[in-house]
């Protein structure tokens, strides 16, 4: 039999969901379509029929996924075989029989090539260090010794009674500073101390000291106190429970004695330091990054900032708000998850489908939501089109931009009630995006934020977005790179696609986009804001004194506010379409100083003149017999130089410096004056 390129196999679970054949082959055209009721039982001779028909199958479910991948594996299938779940996110709701079009675009979304993470290695050899206060942390200590080579740490012990056989040391301290990772801890201890051998009704310590350094590969905290590192249950190695919970000893004892061996962690983010904002010449700019980060990860490092990828638990607000595209987020990276919601969204409304709301969720609490709201509710609309991702944090602008350009009518951004992360990133990126959807024509509250563990509440936040204004004419471009171009990109393709587009809107304070005021007459055309500017949004001119400017490169960092000298600088968070299209214009621009001596161009012609006028006769330099000096002010540096040197100018004929004047001084005054020196 010919081989096909790509086929689809959707299956109605014996009967449960409609199948739209009609609409799901309109949104799939370039793939064979077949179907089934039962596929995954009495059918499954189909499917290995297919496995020597195809070169990539698309299988429309996910619940027997384990069984279809055995079957391909024995058949020694070499070809692409992807799974979708179109039976929770479309087939089991009340609205079934309209969700052919969105059968479609799921099918055709999950298709998309998505590159694969990199990984970075973590290695633990066991080295465990149990911290606790009692009896607690030394029984626990006494079952990891199986596992793990345990160390027990205890904090200000009370009456602890000594073990009757020591097979795991038992010592005294408080950590006071902890940093690293799993394999990699360092531990600071103060009131570090060991018990005597002697103890006898319970363990006496010997001296304590103060700043011992512990190494471990494993933290084990039961202390009861606060966590040792910042979002604790997001380092990898750090297990922490409440001494008094038991289920909560039991299940760190349980994952404690897995860590030994080697394990691949994801790369979250990606960071190409030569991009960050952070700092120039010891100047602050940009902090965005480091104000959300939840575990410390990033840290200052001069210039620019430092990831640490055994730390990061990515939840990627780093790179959501990143206005230069320093940071990066890799899984998956931005464009390919753009790709995907691009197939999503085209393909939903070839297939038919209208007024499309994009629903964006994770995997941990997103999916089992919905699956709880098809099973024991009335499913989602058949007009909500389901897309996950790996955390909702890691959602910057450009996602919701592209979104609306590609034709949807909403998005909704779907978290727990009570987020693991800090949703501040999230929701600042929200506020941008209902600006932009507002000013041109989409309508109001276009994107937004559902916090809620309780399906029944999702579908009642789901059933109150009002009908907005899609795009007339929904962009195709496909997006391509990463960062700040990707970024200009979709917000190109929103404003070419816009119901009622506008020349500049006006964007919430700390938006990544928008313009610099200066005050020209202030402004010395130092072009100190030309060295500090980050992405070469400011420049100059070799050929004479100017300072220009480029709207689309500015990302608001406040560097060139910040180390301007005159203070002459002031930002404003905007989107001008036109001054994007503009390329660089000029803010100040003077003619040069030439040299009196060499006719060298040097300096603004107008400082030089303002500098001769403040010194000449009113400084002792440039007044009396040294008057004539005052060219020098309007020499180049050579040439000044060379005059100097020349005329043997001696610096210490300056004017004599008036006597200092001592008490002894003020009471000889009075004196003189016939008043009385001690009143």
């Amino acid at each position: 039999m010919t081989e096909t390129g790509h086929t689809l196999i959707v299956c109605s679970c014996e009967d449960t969901m409609p199948l739209d054949g009609e609409a799901i082959a309109r949104g799939c055209r370039d793939s064979e379509l077949r179907s089934a009721r039962h596929l995954c039982r009495t059918q499954t001779g189909l499917f290995q029929a297919l496995l020597g028909e195809s070169r990539a199958i698309t299988v429309g479910c996910t619940q027997e996924a384990p069984l279809f991948e055995e079957i391909a594996a024995d058949a020694d299938y070499a070809g692409q075989l992807i799974f979708a779940n179109i039976r929770e996110t479309a087939g089991w709701s009340r609205d079934a029989r309209a969700a052919g079009p969105k059968m479609a675009a799921l099918l055709a979304a999950a298709a998309e090539p998505m590159p694969p993470a990199g990984f970075t290695t973590l290695e633990s050899k066991g080295v465990a260090l149990v911290y606790g206060r009692d009896e607690t942390a030394i029984a626990l200590g006494q079952r990891l010794a199986e596992h793990l080579d345990v160390t027990i740490l205890l904090s200000r012990p009370g009456d602890v009674t000594p073990p009757r056989v020591v097979e795991t040391p038992v010592l005294k301290g408080t950590i006071v500073g902890a940093t690293g990772w799993l394999g990699a801890f360092e531990l600071r201890v103060d009131d570090y101390a060991a018990p005597a051998p002697s103890s006898r009704g319970r363990l006496v310590f010997g001296e304590a000291r103060q700043g011992a350094i512990s190494h471990c590969d494993i933290v084990i905290d039961v202390s009861g106190g606060a966590p040792l590192f910042p979002a604790g249950d997001l380092r990898a190695g750090y297990l922490r429970a409440d001494p008094r919970d038991r289920a909560a000893i039991e299940k760190i004892l349980g994952e404690a004695s897995h860590l030994v061996g080697e394990f691949d962690k994801p790369r979250y983010v990606r960071l190409q330091e030569e991009l960050c904002a952070h700092s120039r010449s010891r100047k602050t700019g940009c902090t965005r990054c480091l104000e959300l980060c939840p575990t410390g990860a990033i840290t200052p490092a001069g210039d620019h900032v430092a990831i640490s990828a055994e730390i990061c638990a990515g939840c990627g607000a780093c790179a959501a708000v990143c206005p230069t595209g320093a940071v990066t987020y890799s899984l998956p990276p931005t464009d390919a998850l753009l790709r995907r919601l691009r197939t999503l969204l085209t393909t939903y409304a070839e297939a038919g489908g209208r007024q499309a709301v994009v629903l964006l969720h994770d995997g941990e609490h997103g999916e089992a939501l919905i699956d709880a709201l098809a099973r024991f509710g009335n499913g989602l609309p058949a007009n909500v089109l389901p897309l996950r991702v790996n955390e909702i944090t890691q959602l910057g602008l450009e996602s919701y931009a592209a979104a609306l350009a590609f034709g949807a009518s909403a998005i909704r951004v779907l978290g727990p009630a009570r987020p693991k992360h800090d949703l501040s990133g999230l929701q600042r990126n929200l506020a941008y995006a209902n600006a932009l959807a507002g000013a041109l024509g989409f309508g109001t509250g276009r994107a937004g934020v559902i916090e809620t563990d309780d399906p029944d509440q999702l579908a009642q936040a789901l059933a109150l977005i009002a009908p907005g204004s899609g795009s007339p004419q929904p962009a195709r471009f496909r997006p391509m790179g990463d960062g700040r171009p990707l970024l200009r990109q979709t917000i190109g393709e929103l404003h070419a696609a816009a119901p009622a587009p506008v020349a500049a809107v006006p964007m919430p304070d700390r938006a990544p986009f928008g313009t610099i005021h200066v005050d020209t007459e202030g402004c010395t055309l130092c072009l100190a804001c030309v060295s500090a500017c980050p992405v070469q949004a400011l420049s100059d001119n070799p050929e004479r004194p100017t300072l220009a400017f480029q709207e689309d490169l500015c990302v608001q960092c406040g560097l060139c506010a910040a180390t301007c000298p005159e203070k002459v600088i002031t930002l404003e968070p905007r989107i001008d379409f036109e001054a994007w299209k503009g390329g660089r214009r000029v803010l100040k621009e003077e003619e040069p100083f030439h040299c009196i001596n060499c006719a060298k161009p040097f300096g603004v012609k107008s400082t030089i003149e303002k500098i001769a006028a403040k010194l000449e006769n009113k400084h002792w330099m440039f007044s009396g017999a040294t008057a004539p000096r005052i060219s020098v002010i309007r020499m180049c540096e050579d040439c000044r130089v060379e005059v100097v040197v020349n005329e043997s100018f001696d610096p210490h004929l300056s004017p004599q410096r008036p006597p200092v004047r001592t008490t002894e001084d003020y009471l000889r005054e009075r004196a003189e004056r016939g008043e009385d020196p001690l009143q």
